[in-house]
C-alpha cells in the first residue's frame, strides 16, 4: 500500500491503469482478467516521472500471495460464499475478484493508493463482478474495522516490519469481533509464523521478475485459535 500521493481516483488514474498495463489471465488463477505490467521497474520509474508515485506500483502485478489466495477461495467457495469479504492492501483486486466470483454477499477491496482504486474498479470490470473499492487507511490507530466483514483476506503484507505489525493488529480485532482470516504468503520476514497455523501451499509459477525464483511454495494461513 503506497502512501497518499497527487493521484485523485477517476478518470485520469484509470487511464493510467489501463495506459501502462495489459488485460491478461493470471497464472494459477486462468478464471480471473487483471491489468497487469510487464516490467516492474520501469513501470515503477514511468508513475515516479508522471504522477509523483514513488512506492512500487503493487497494483499492476499478480504478487504470489495473491494468486494462491484467490485460487484457494475459488477452490474453497464455502469460505465466502455469501459473506461479507473484505480483501485488505488490495492491490490490484485480484483476492477481491476471487471472492466475488465463488458467491460472497459482498466484496470490499481496501487500499489507500489511488491507482490500486483505479485498478480495482477496472479489473472488477472486467471480470463481471461487483466490488467496493475502499481507500481508508482501516489499519491506522484511528480505523475501524469496517465494513462489517465476516471474512477479511490479506496477501503478500508481511514484507516490512512496521506494515506487517499493522496487518497483524488488524486481523487480531478482526478475528476478536468474529471475522475468519485467511492470508496468503510465501514466508517473507515479518510473517508472524507463531500467529498462524497452515492450511494448504501452492507451487505459484512465473515470478521471477517479481520474486527472483521462476515459482514460489505459498501458503494459505489462518490465525490461530
Amino acid at each position: 500500500m503506497a502512501p497518499e500521493s497527487s493521484v485523485q481516483r477517476g478518470p485520469a488514474a484509470i487511464e493510467i491503469v489501463r495506459g501502462t498495463t495489459r488485460l491478461d489471465i493470471v497464472p494459477l488463477v486462468p478464471e480471473i482478467l487483471i491489468h497487469q505490467a510487464s516490467e516492474p521497474v520501469a513501470l515503477w520509474q514511468d508513475t515516479e516521472r508522471v504522477v509523483g508515485v514513488t512506492e512500487p506500483p503493487f497494483w499492476a502485478f499478480a504478487w504470489a500471495g495473491g494468486r494462491a489466495l484467490a485460487r484457494y477461495v475459488l477452490d474453497h467457495p464455502e469460505a465466502v460464499r455469501d459473506k461479507r469479504v473484505l480483501d485488505l492492501a488490495s492491490g490490484s483486486g485480484l483476492v477481491a475478484i476471487a471472492a466475488a466470483k465463488a458467491g460472497a454477499g459482498a466484496v470490499t477491496a481496501c487500499d489507500i493508493d489511488p491507482l490500486a482504486l483505479a485498478a480495482i474498479e477496472v479489473n472488477a470490470r472486467a471480470n463481471g463482478v461487483t466490488i467496493s473499492a475502499l481507500g481508508e487507511d482501516v489499519m491506522s490507530e484511528g480505523g475501524t474495522v469496517a465494513p462489517d466483514a465476516d471474512v477479511v483476506l490479506v496477501a503478500d503484507a508481511f514484507y516490512e516490519r512496521d506494515l506487517a505489525a499493522k496487518v497483524t493488529r488488524f486481523l487480531d480485532q478482526a478475528r476478536a469481533g468474529g471475522a475468519a482470516v485467511l492470508a496468503g504468503d510465501f514466508g517473507r520476514k515479518y510473517l508472524p509464523r507463531d500467529r498462524l497455523v497452515a492450511l494448504t501451499a501452492y507451487e505459484v509459477p512465473g515470478l521471477r521478475a517479481l520474486e527472483g525464483s521462476d515459482s514460489k511454495r505459498t501458503t494459505i494461513w489462518t490465525l490461530r485459535d
